[in-house]
Parts: structure tokens; C-alpha cells; sequence
């Protein structure tokens, strides 16, 4: 479901599959204790999947909150275009400004040069 590594002190998360509704607290669990034990300059998600439920947005919209009040900057990378679009509507909606790229080296390289 989730794996991570840490790129020159961006936490690079990636979710491998998507989450049910029942799922989403656990990932969110998982996301947020790596943030808080970690405390990066930036944090990179990459969404693996070539769908994104709500759920999986939804988590990814808590974790921005989170990171947000912590002072680290989230990014997203997402393959697909659907999922970017899905992420930035949902971002909209909810009044999150989201940092959305189309591959994860792009993102890691971005957030690391903004944290830096």
C-alpha cells in the first residue's frame, strides 16, 4: 500500500494502491507518523495507480493540512491525468492550493529546490 524514502530531506511517499473508504484512516495513520517522525523540508506523494478514489484524494488533501500546519511544503506526482485533475477539482473545492506534477522525479527535484 505505501511505501517511502527519504530524497536530500524530501520524504517521498508512494501509495501503490488505492484505498477504500475502511482504508483511509490507516493511510492516513501511516502518512502523517512518517511526516511527524521525519519532519522533512518537503514531502512528495506519488500516486501509482492509474485511478484515484475520493478516498485516496481525501487523504491526500488531510496530509496537505497537516503539512501545512508543520511548515513543509507537500507535493503531488501523479501519472495520470485524470488523477491530476481529480486532486486539483478536490483541491479547489476545498480551498487547498496543491502542488500537482505529472512525474515524480520532477516533483522531488522541484520540492527540494523549494524547501531549499
Amino acid at each position: 500500500m505505501l511505501s517511502h524514502s527519504l530524497d536530500r530531506d524530501v520524504l517521498v511517499l508512494t501509495v501503490h494502491d488505492d484505498v477504500d473508504a475502511d482504508g483511509r484512516g490507516t493511510l492516513y495513520t501511516r502518512i502523517s507518523d512518517l511526516v511527524q517522525g521525519c519532519r522533512p523540508s518537503a514531502v512528495v506523494i506519488v500516486l501509482d495507480g492509474q485511478s484515484a478514489l475520493s478516498a485516496t484524494v481525501g487523504v491526500v488533501l488531510r496530509v496537505q493540512r497537516l503539512c501545512c500546519r508543520l511548515g513543509i511544503l507537500l507535493s503531488v506526482a501523479a501519472a495520470s491525468a485524470p488523477v491530476r485533475r481529480l486532486l486539483e477539482t478536490n483541491a479547489e473545492a476545498c480551498g487547498i492550493r496543491l502542488v500537482i506534477h505529472a512525474r515524480a522525479d520532477t516533483a522531488v527535484a522541484t520540492a527540494y529546490t523549494a524547501a531549499a
